[in-house]
């Protein structure tokens, strides 16, 4: 018989699965950016490449690494660069409290009930839905609900990574899209605020600026995330031929229907804690300025994570006699860590690069000479904010901070649209569109290591590569997507959110 015959796109994400694999580990290709960092740090030196803050009017001026001053800068920080790299703290305690639900069987138990009573056909769309919706707890999609939701596919004798892959792309491509607004929305609106004030000095951006377009393109990334993986990811990644067996999906027997009993106890009453320190004006758990938005359940939700599985996990384990005494639960954490090794390795070269790119002034230089750049496109409303939606996501490659682009990208834009006629909000959701669909290709974004070790669970020889091909279709597709979305929109002349408008009047 002949060989089937591929597909364009098929054959078009091999060669990148293919070239990206060709480069070295990812540890070690993170050692080399990190070195790059330091060399054209000290070219951009010599040549006196600068910029001009749009905002502040400051002179950006690169920091050489090669001068003795940056030697020794990289020789005594290392280790904090290592350990103050954001996402190792948060991931090693979210891991912790796993590890106790993990070990005790309350996380396979669920799993096991989920499988058990969900249809086959919908549970591509509620793992994308549920890694959409998970953005309003910060980080937790990618510590939990990413290998979480491998497991689940393995269970139902999928492929694993594409259903990690459904994750992922809910997680970090719908990155800006929720049905409730989370963390990120007050400080992008912040920033908007302030962008605004150049030229209308009484103007104000309520967190809530973009809140019905982001409901709607909850949906829409859902669906298109669910259609993506179903048409191109499972079909291209074939049967898992890993050689793990698959798990038999038996019926609950008795002790665990009564660890999920005791763990169900135990998360409602955590929850009626938070309910009664939220809903009173003056609760015990509402932010410093009285909202819930600010509050430590908020802020703190990786420590919350922590003690919610860590204390359902313990009620399971003791309930269904998982747990004989506390050296089972410290085992259970134990062997959590242990999995993290290979991401550790990562992270320690990871964070290098980005601490360099940082103090070399580097990534700020870039992001302000594109957005010149940008400017100086003399095109229509509609193409020079699509062409802003792919400047952003461009950026997005090399800033991971949604916040720290858009303190670079606001200053310009905002007045530029302001002066055309449109308003802060409209720019602020064009920018979220650009910097949400490049999330899931860029090697930049904070958890982009932690994503190749989930992988190579499965696939030993995973690597970049492997990952770019995997989600480069999500990132076309949301990006097409969202930007047919955005214009009908735009010529509908809808409210982006309450009170929020799409055009902008001087005064």
């Amino acid at each position: 018989m002949g060989k089937t015959k591929r597909s364009f796109s098929d054959r078009m994400l091999n060669s990148v699965e293919r070239v990206g694999n060709a480069l070295p580990h990812p540890a070690t290709l993170f050692l080399l950016f990190a070195l790059m960092a330091i060399f054209f740090s000290w070219l951009a030196y010599i040549t006196n490449w600068t910029a001009v803050h749009p905002g502040t009017g400051e002179l950006i001026e690169p920091v050489n690494l090669l001068s003795v001053e940056g030697l020794h800068r990289i020789l005594l920080e290392m280790v904090d660069n290592f350990t103050g790299f954001a996402p190792l703290g948060i991931v090693m305690v979210a891991m912790l409290g796993i590890g106790i639900a993990e070990s005790s069987g309350l996380i396979a138990t669920l799993i096991r009930l989920l499988v058990l009573s969900s249809p086959k056909k919908l549970l591509t769309f509620v793992i994308v839905f549920a890694g959409i919706l998970s953005n309003v707890a910060s980080d937790v999609g990618y510590v939990l609900l990413i290998p979480l939701a491998g497991i689940i596919f393995k269970s139902v004798g999928r492929n694993p990574i594409g259903g990690m892959a459904a994750a992922f792309a809910g997680v970090s491509g719908g990155f800006s899209a929720n049905l409730v607004l989370g963390t990120i929305d007050p400080l992008l609106a912040g920033l908007s605020q302030e962008a605004a004030r150049i030229v209308d000095p009484e103007y104000h951006v309520n967190p809530t600026a973009n809140y019905f377009f982001m409901v709607a393109s909850t949906f829409m990334i859902a669906i298109i995330g669910t259609w993506v993986t179903e048409k191109f990811v499972f079909p291209r990644l074939g049967d898992y031929q890993g050689s793990e067996e698959d798990e038999k999906l038996e019926r609950l027997s008795k002790k665990e229907k009564k660890g999920l009993r005791w763990a169900g106890m135990v998360s409602l009453f955590l929850i009626g804690i938070a309910l009664w320190g939220l809903i009173p004006e003056n609760g015990f758990f509402r932010g410093p300025d009285g909202t819930f938005l600010n509050s430590p359940l908020i802020r703190g939700v990786v420590a919350i994570l922590f003690l919610g599985a860590g204390m359902a996990g313990l009620a399971y384990g003791l309930a269904a006699g998982t747990f004989k005494n506390d050296s089972d639960v410290m085992k259970g954490m134990s062997e959590s860590m242990k999995g993290l090794s290979t991401y550790f390795v990562l992270v320690f070269f990871a964070a290098q690069f980005v601490a360099y790119f940082k103090w070399s002034n580097l990534g700020m230089i870039f992001a302000i000479k594109g957005a010149d750049l940008l400017m100086s496109v003399d095109v229509g409303v509609i193409p020079l904010m699509i062409l802003f939606i792919l400047l952003s996501a461009t950026i997005n490659m090399f800033m991971g901070s949604a916040s720290a682009k858009w303190a670079i990208l606001a200053p310009v834009f905002i007045p530029m649209f302001m002066f055309m006629g449109y308003s802060p909000e409209l720019s602020q959701v064009v920018y979220r569109i650009g910097d949400s669909i490049s999330n899931v290709i860029s090697p930049m974004m904070s958890f982009f290591a932690l994503i190749i070790a989930f992988i190579q669970r499965y696939d030993k020889k995973a690597g970049i590569g492997t990952v770019i091909a995997t989600m480069l279709p999500y990132s076309i597709a949301f990006f097409i997507a969202w930007t047919i979305l955005l214009v009908i929109w735009i010529l509908l002349g809808l409210p982006l959110g309450p009170g929020a408008g799409m055009y902008y009047e001087m005064p």
